[in-house]
């Protein structure tokens, strides 16, 4: 544990609370992608194998219980909520979001740090989050317009990933073994699919107006 990893958990969890709270205080998940919630969804649920079985620490499994939980009650509230399922822009999300995790599992069995179960399904995990967020991307460049608090959601996931490159960086020139190269790389990939949104996101933020991307 780190500075930079606790920000990056922190600005991931924030992410995950000005998502749920646009979904609940206002009862609409418009502009959210389902597509996108459905591959984190996977994600957490994959990387987390060893939840009952390896034990690092009290704040390791209560982030990870954290993930799991509230990454299935975003699917569950676009699904199955009468009232937020309603504001669901299927026409406009339909990015092959099964493209994306057949990729992603095909590329585990290819590079991976060790053959076995576990690690085979965190690889898939790290790919898959790093392009995770390509259909909300998408959605949102088709919608043009996005509101404040998808913004923000957007903003924190990608400041999440950036903090965990400091970490990464932190960990290599502080740690003897340190060969997390999947995560890295990954990582690096993921922070550059944002790079167009935050130079929108900035540029807002410094016009004060309202977030617009090219459709």
């Amino acid at each position: 544990m780190n500075i930079f990893r606790f920000a990056g958990d922190m600005t991931h969890l924030i992410s995950i609370l000005v998502l749920l709270l646009k979904i609940y205080a206002t009862k609409s998940c418009s502009g959210i992608s389902l597509k996108t919630q459905e591959l984190y969804a996977l994600v957490f649920l994959t990387r987390y194998l060893d939840l009952f079985t390896d034990f690092i620490s009290v704040y390791n499994v209560v982030m990870k219980l954290v993930f799991i939980g509230s990454s299935l009650a975003i699917v569950w509230c676009m699904r199955m909520h009468n009232a937020v399922r309603r504001t669901y822009d299927k026409d406009q999300d339909t990015f092959r979001h099964y493209l994306l995790i057949a990729g992603c599992f095909v590329l585990a069995l290819i590079l991976h740090e060790k053959f076995t179960f576990k690690e085979i399904f965190w690889a898939f995990s790290i790919y898959l989050e790093a392009v995770a967020i390509v259909p909300q991307l998408v959605l949102l460049q088709r919608s043009g317009n996005v509101d404040n608090l998808t913004g923000q959601y957007v903003f924190f996931l990608g400041a999440y990933r950036g903090f965990y490159i400091l970490n990464w960086i932190y960990r290599y020139f502080t740690e003897a073994h340190f060969s997390r190269w999947i995560a890295c790389l990954s990582g690096l990939v993921q922070t550059a699919l944002y790079a167009d949104f935050f130079y929108y996101y900035f540029f807002s933020w410094k016009n004060n107006a309202k977030l617009q991307l090219p459709a």
